[in-house]
């Protein structure tokens, strides 16, 4: 027998990510993760309430930071993450068609369209103050102006099906806006979300900004819509029974919401839709003269 025919495949540990570290659950859980053959594909960390509750913390500090760098500088940092993204293509091209149950074409192909769609976002975020933003006419001698600003905290339920373009869909444009993210994997496809943070672990994106858990939707969900310093839930992974009961718990702290579309095409133009509703409105008045 050949040393290549005898040697074992160096198996990868796939951790959450949460403060720019990679803690594994606190409760030392896992679960397996099958492709779409029902072929077992990994041992993915099953992250807890407690967990939950970290990434919190973690985005909360984070979030001074990130909300107070330049626009131009937040493009730059996901631009470069772009970058670092086309770098690993092949393996996030794997990631997707084990996932999926797609060909190397098809899944290389989606690839392509979630980094394009990351870089379509980094180039948003100098210009959205332009259409969301502006000078307000008023009677008297005052500038009023609104420009707008991040929300805050935002709990992310990336969607269930799309494992990559739909994960970049839905994470990219929270925080290009200045807010940081806790990101809730696909459960039963969470291998490429796990991924990502490696790559955002090695760019030049702060700690905290992104946080990543993987494991039960249903159960991380539902302390993060109801925990009082997240401000904000995109529900884009939760189905109509779940949405329901995570906007009654986000209610208690009025929560922005987003919820699931019934069908999204997550290759359509995505317009501006998702940057719009984490952002908050600040106006001034300031009198004209001084």
């Amino acid at each position: 027998m050949s040393d290549s025919a005898a040697r074992l495949s160096v198996m990868k540990t796939y951790k959450l990510y949460v403060g720019g570290k990679f803690p594994r659950s606190e409760s030392g859980r896992v679960y397996e993760v099958t492709g779409s053959k029902e072929k077992w594909l990994a041992n993915a960390p099953l992250a807890s309430r407690k967990d939950a509750r970290d990434a919190v913390v973690a985005a909360r500090k984070a979030f001074g930071g990130w909300s107070g760098a330049t626009a131009y500088n937040r493009g730059q940092i996901l631009y470069r993450i772009a970058e670092m993204l086309e770098g690993r293509r092949d393996q996030f091209a794997a990631e997707v068609a084990a996932s999926e149950g797609l060909s190397r074409s098809k899944s290389a192909a989606q690839v392509d369209a979630a980094v394009d769609r990351w870089v379509w976002y980094a180039g948003w975020s100098d210009k959205v103050a332009q259409i969301a933003g502006g000078a307000n006419p008023v009677a008297g001698p005052f500038f009023n102006l609104s420009s707008p600003e991040p929300t805050g905290v935002v709990a992310v339920l990336a969607p269930q099906e799309s494992s990559f373009l739909g994960l970049v869909s839905v994470l990219a444009p929270v925080i290009v806006m200045g807010n940081t993210a806790v990101l809730v994997a696909s459960e039963d496809r969470p291998l490429p979300a796990l991924s990502l943070a490696e790559v955002l672990a090695t760019s030049d994106l702060p700690g905290g900004v992104v946080n990543v858990l993987s494991g039960r939707t249903a159960e991380i969900a539902a302390p993060l819509a109801a925990h009082q310093d997240v401000n904000a839930i995109d529900l884009a992974g939760a189905g109509e029974a779940l949405a329901k009961e995570l906007e009654i718990a986000a209610a208690d702290n009025l929560k922005r919401t987003l919820r699931p579309s019934s069908a999204p095409d997550w290759a359509a133009d995505p317009g501006t839709g998702r940057l719009m509703p984490f952002l908050e409105t600040k106006t001034v008045w300031h009198p004209m003269g001084m």
